[in-house]
């Protein structure tokens, strides 16, 4: 029987797989000329740079969130691991969709305050469950 932080695990998983199809077609036009506009341009251009660092994103702070679901998983994690994976999970989402479609720096640092305050939660969890 799979564990329940596996899906969230696979969500995150997904984003990122997302993501990496969304840079692809943005950097289509450019790299194979499909989607180019009359004048030759990418019209993704604008909003390339912003899903590659998002992608970079990926595999920053949500590594943190893999290692403490792999230790949790291993252990006793209680009611409150689940929503918190959650939580992470929805914030990751809100905060790509942020980063992409808006410039607003305030709002992303917001937004991921959420992911942030998850992934802290989840490893407190595993350290309250190391010291019993």
């Amino acid at each position: 029987m799979s564990h329940p932080l596996i899906i969230p695990m696979a969500a995150q998983v997904a984003l990122a797989a997302f993501l990496y199809v969304l840079l692809t077609v943005a950097r289509a036009p450019k790299i194979w000329g499909i989607g180019r506009r009359s004048d030759g341009s990418n019209p993704w251009a604008a909003v390339e740079p912003r899903i590659s660092a998002n992608l970079s994103n990926q595999f920053e702070w949500p590594l943190f969130f893999y290692a403490a679901c792999l230790i949790l998983m291993q252990s006793a994690p209680g009611n409150l691991a689940l929503p918190l994976a959650w939580v992470f999970v929805a914030g990751r989402v809100l905060h790509s969709l942020v980063q992409i479609l808006t410039t607003n720096i305030r709002l992303r640092g917001l937004v991921f305050t959420i992911n942030f305050l998850a992934v802290l939660g989840l490893w407190a969890l595993i350290v309250l469950h190391s010291l019993n």
